[in-house]
């Protein structure tokens, strides 16, 4: 797991597994932001697996997936209400952290 923090909120990394959240959790993430859609790769984690561990350790985790088309209006304005609602710092993940990252810079403008 490769965690690039963006800024002191917000940093993002590729694919989590199950196993990983207990880590996350003690590096003080509050909560979670996939970016990732379910079935992109065979190998790939469930989301709801990952939910499930993740609201065990009591971080808040929400689905906002970028897939094909890129970040749309949508997502962008889902991304606003986490940001707005959820307890920071957040971490965002998709496969490699670039559609995370792509989505947190899109909010800037919006949030400001």
């Amino acid at each position: 797991m490769d965690i690039r923090p963006i800024d002191s909120e917000y940093s993002v990394s590729g694919q989590i597994t199950v196993e990983d959240l207990d880590a996350i959790k003690a590096q003080g993430f509050k909560s979670i932001v996939c970016h990732r859609p379910d079935h992109e790769q065979p190998d790939q984690p469930e989301f709801a697996a990952i939910a499930a561990r993740a609201e065990e350790l009591g971080l808040s985790i929400t689905h906002i997936p970028v897939g094909p088309m890129g970040v749309t209006a949508d997502a962008v304005q889902a991304m606003v209400d986490a940001l707005d609602t959820m307890e920071r710092p957040m971490l965002g993940y998709c496969r490699s952290g670039a559609r995370s990252t792509a989505i947190y810079q899109q909010t800037a403008h919006i949030r400001n």
